[in-house]
């Protein structure tokens, strides 16, 4: 008889406590999904098809659906292809400064997509500070070659990298010596041991990562926005901002549609993922004993190289050509010791209110949401894992959704719950909480998911003794599960700032005049010519971002295994 059953009393205020938290995490997480899929089936409150059939016959819905599946699926073989390059060589052979390398792949991934975007325009162009700094410009007049489709299909493999070589190495590290062994104790070398051994074992994880990443890219906006609108080339994301932004919420109905088109896709590729996730399991039973480990000889040192210069050209040369351009007066100017300047910075800092605001709100959302998700997530992961019922595995299941689907489907989601909040004439639309309450939603599993997986691995026989000796509910959690998972809730409430504090895609489309998040910011003075302000803020939002992944990278030791996403 478990402690649990001897003392029902315990059981019963685990158990409403479970359904108290579990019935909020529903409303926040999925609530918003079910209440699109139900706008975009139904006219008039009742079912039909036939506005939903009128949507997707539009040919501009064809059109940006067929941009979206090229740019994305483009993308993904850009990233399956540098992502698999340094997973293979990160996780199998003996280069130095593994670490290193592993933290430099990963910042693209962390880096807000319209930075990414600003940063390459920075980079290339007639009117590069960069270029014209070297003397290498092209001639005034000369198009930027980054608007374009192809610039969006470079961008997107290059942002999602980082997803292919999480991935592919987790499955690649769970090859051990031995197998490698055997095949070359049978006559296997070379490329045939590569092919034949290798490739198959880590192919549910390359498969894996593939749907994801297709997914991810998919969703996209920062990248299509910065690179796709000055070029009238119109993807899913951008055409729901644009109708939304052109229209207002008189073409909700038409926009949830497309967000469902969306949803749709991106559904398909999450359950791709978990099937290949779960073929992964069965090719290796057991201890997988000594990891494989390929010497390179002479070689090493080239291949070192070789890395490191693609390193330097996804990452440093971009982030050169976004400070370069921040350092000027003017967009365009060359950058010398007598052109050098920081007015960019401080009016884009210091005098300018929207920035001032921006910054304002999207630390109080980032912190907010963090803090909120750790309260949250704490109690409902401990007592999930105490007591497995329907609904907690329903849940669970479902949990990653708002996180996988596009920010643009998850905006659209929240403006049709929350437009009209139930049995009053109250609204949230055009309100600071509509976007607290994404992010809420957005992040939900960034924070649950290290947090769970760290409390699995805690003994029960700890919560028992202090139930057996009379301890309430709430002293078990505040003296036993609190400080035991605090490491992983630290780890993930950085991951939410890090993520939420560089967030676009929902904000661009619930923000109002005094709600601007630090993305809208960046994306509106870009818009509206203000570049090299645009670069400063940009800039400023990256030495954020490198330094919280820095004390993430010093801290790593002490926290869970597999709470940080590019650790081991």
């Amino acid at each position: 008889m478990t402690l649990a059953s001897a003392n029902p009393s315990s059981s019963r205020s685990e158990g409403r406590l479970l359904s108290l938290i579990l019935g909020l995490a529903i409303l926040v997480t999925l609530a918003p999904v079910a209440r699109l899929f139900f706008e975009g089936v139904t006219a008039g409150g009742s079912l039909n098809l036939t506005f939903f059939s009128e949507v997707l016959a539009k040919p501009a819905t064809h059109s940006a659906l067929r941009h979206s599946l090229v740019t994305a699926g483009l993308g993904t073989v850009i990233s399956v292809l540098i992502g698999s390059v340094f997973a293979f060589l990160v996780a199998l052979t003996d280069l130095r400064r593994k670490a290193a390398l592993v933290f430099c792949l990963m910042i693209p991934m962390m880096i807000p997509p319209q930075i990414t975007a600003l940063s390459w325009t920075q980079m290339m162009g007639p009117s590069s500070v960069l270029l014209k700094t070297l003397g290498l410009a092209p001639p005034l007049g000369a198009p930027q070659p980054l608007y374009s489709p192809g610039g969006i299909i470079l961008l997107l493999g290059i942002q999602h990298t980082s997803i292919i070589f999480l991935t592919l190495r987790a499955g690649l590290r769970a090859i051990p010596q031995e197998v490698v062994e055997a095949a070359r104790i049978s006559g296997a070398r070379g490329f045939r041991i590569w092919w034949q051994v290798v490739l198959p074992l880590t192919l549910p994880s390359l498969l894996a990562g593939v749907a994801i990443t297709f997914v991810t890219a998919l969703g996209n906006f920062g990248v299509p926005a910065m690179l796709g609108i000055p070029a009238g080339y119109a993807t899913l994301p951008t055409l729901i901002y644009q109708r939304l932004a052109g229209m207002g919420t008189t073409v909700l109905a038409e926009v949830a549609v497309l967000a469902i088109l969306i949803g749709i896709v991106a559904i398909t590729g999450i359950l791709i993922q978990r099937f290949f996730q779960r073929r992964q399991r069965v090719h290796l039973v057991g201890s997988t004993g000594r990891p494989l480990a390929i010497p390179l000889g002479r070689a090493r040192l080239p291949v070192e190289i070789t890395l490191w210069l693609v390193i330097a050209g996804i990452l440093v040369l971009p982030m050169m050509g976004l400070l370069a351009t921040s350092l000027v007066p003017a967009y365009g100017v060359p950058l010398r010791l007598d052109t050098v300047s920081l007015d960019g910075w401080y009016e884009a800092l210091f005098r300018q209110p929207s920035t001032r605001r921006a910054f304002v709100n999207s630390f109080g959302l980032s912190i907010g949401a963090a803090v909120v998700l750790m309260a949250l997530c704490l109690p409902l992961a401990w007592l999930m894992d105490r007591h497995q019922t329907r609904l907690s595995r329903a849940f669970d299941s479902l949990l990653d959704l708002p996180y996988a689907l596009p920010g643009v489907v998850l905006a659209i989601a929240m403006i049709l719950l929350l437009i009209n909040l139930p049995f009053t004439d109250l609204t949230l639309y055009g309100t600071i909480w509509i976007i607290f309450l994404a992010y809420l939603a957005r992040f939900f599993a960034v924070m649950f998911r290290p947090v769970q997986s760290s409390l699995r691995q805690l003994d029960p026989a700890m919560n028992e003794a202090a139930q057996s000796v009379g301890a309430p509910l709430w002293r078990r959690l505040r003296d036993i599960v609190l400080p035991l998972s605090a490491p992983a809730a630290a780890a993930g409430a950085i991951l939410v700032f890090l993520t939420a504090f560089n967030e676009l895609t929902v904000s661009a489309l619930l923000w109002s005049s005094g709600t601007e998040t630090l993305g809208v910011v960046i994306f509106n003075l870009d818009d509206s010519g203000e570049t090299v302000m645009a670069s400063a803020v940009a800039m400023t939002i990256v030495f954020v971002v490198m330094i919280l992944m820095a004390v993430i990278q010093l801290t790593s030791r002490r926290l869970p295994k597999g709470v940080v996403p590019w650790q081991s």
